[in-house]
């Protein structure tokens, strides 16, 4: 048993273990996948098809039956019958078992010429390997829809919580403001604004919720969870600074593409297909051979006669011409498909290369102190704001800029791990973790 199919049945247990206590299931990203990778419906029906292909060439071995046919079976013989026979036909043994009883029966045996059966079962052979990669390329999609969920879902808790600070802020500001209010100090135009701004932040802390409750849903989906759990996903490395990304080789990236990539590898086996079913298809201009053997009794100048026979379709005018052309322009047609896609995946990880090698270095050109900056000058505005020494105005024009400029360093760090999870999924490997 591999480590991961280990691990998922060991979090099952513990899974199912608290869930009889409790609706609330915490997860880890390690946790979830591992769970994802065992659970996930689409995945168990995908194998299936595996397994449907491996049946399908058990079958193309398997020689084809024998027809037995049973014929000329008299049920009765009148007296005029046997007159015109002229005598009796003799039981078996010279019994009355089979006395004036006619019957002839015959087997035949169809025998596949020019290696047909070796050569379907080797063009189902590649039915199986496509069915892998199937396989393969159905999970590779899977896991980064899964994983750029959890990554949406860290980035929406860390906006969710700066949406808190600033709510519990603001908070401070109108409950302030209400008093002053009440003393006459201040006018109620100021107050009303700043309850409007309250409301505004807390409407976007709400919208921010409603889809994190949408993405645990599509969670629970591809983890097969009940819906009645509460799925809490803990937080885990959500950025290193330091990417490793400058030192992977672009060359090698378009190298591991190719050999791991499934789609890629599904348009090299759609050619090895179409040389296999050519094979097959020239093959099939060799007519097989119907081996006969039959017997009949009373029917023939001999009471008990044996008869042997064989027969073969002779081809003079269908030698499968046209199946045969079919296979060769495949064959042509599927070399262009795998350079299309050749040329399509290099510049896939080109492109998502620099695009990661972008985002980086946006990242990396900020200002690491810039975040606690803003911070303390957003505490420096409020207290100056509480003492009158700046209008509302002047206050609401920086929080607007202190809202833009955290939404951009959550962004810039968000950026990273989608294009970290966008690399990975076009190389078709984690080559950056």
């Amino acid at each position: 048993m591999s480590l991961v199919k280990l691990a998922a049945s060991l979090l099952l247990i513990m899974y199912s273990a608290s869930l009889t206590a409790q609706d609330t299931l915490v997860l880890n990203h390690s946790e979830s996948e591992a769970l994802f990778l065992k659970e996930n419906l689409l995945l168990m029906a995908e194998r299936l098809n595996i397994s449907q292909a491996e049946a399908r060439v058990v079958q193309a071995r398997l020689w084809p039956n024998p027809a037995l046919e049973i014929d000329e079976v008299n049920l009765w013989a009148t007296k005029r019958q046997l007159a015109v026979f002229g005598d009796e036909l003799q039981g078996f043994n010279g019994g009355r078992l089979g006395q004036n009883q006619q019957f002839g029966f015959s087997v035949e045996q169809l025998v596949m010429t020019a290696g047909k059966r070796k050569k379907l079962a080797a063009l189902e052979s590649v039915s199986v390997e496509q069915s892998r990669e199937f396989f393969e390329n159905l999970l590779r999609n899977l896991k980064y829809e899964f994983r750029s969920l959890l990554t949406r879902l860290h980035y929406l808790r860390l906006t969710a919580e700066a949406y808190q600070n600033q709510l519990n802020s603001v908070k401070q500001l109108t409950q302030s403001y209400h008093r002053q209010v009440e003393k006459g100090h201040v006018t109620k135009g100021e107050y009303v604004r700043l309850k409007a701004l309250e409301l505004e932040i807390g409407k976007g802390k709400n919208d921010l919720g409603i889809e994190t409750e949408k993405i645990k849903k599509e969670l629970k989906m591809m983890m097969r969870l009940p819906a009645s759990v509460q799925l809490t996903i803990e937080p885990e490395r959500y950025l290193n600074n330091e990417q490793p990304v400058g030192a992977v080789d672009l060359s090698e990236l378009i190298t591991q593409a190719k050999e791991f990539r499934p789609d890629f590898r599904l348009a090299q086996l759609d050619m090895a297909y179409q040389k296999r079913k050519l094979d097959y298809e020239q093959a099939l201009r060799v007519p097989d051979v119907t081996l006969k053997m039959g017997y009949d009794r009373g029917g023939n100048f001999m009471y008990n006669f044996f008869g042997f026979g064989v027969a073969m379709d002779i081809p003079v005018f269908d030698r499968n011409q046209g199946n045969i052309q079919q296979a060769r322009i495949g064959i042509e047609q599927s070399k262009l498909h795998v350079r299309q896609k050749e040329l399509s995946l290099e510049n896939e990880v080109v492109l998502a290369y620099h695009n990661l090698q972008q985002s980086i270095d946006f990242y990396t050109d900020i200002d690491p102190d810039f975040d606690e900056a803003l911070d303390a000058t957003l505490d420096g505005y409020t207290r100056n704001f509480l003492n009158r020494n700046i209008t509302l105005l002047e206050y609401l024009d920086f929080l607007d800029a202190y809202l833009e400029n955290k939404k951009i360093l959550r962004d810039a760090r968000h950026a990273i791990i989608e294009r970290v999870e966008e690399l990975n999924y076009l190389v078709g490997v984690d080559v950056i973790q």
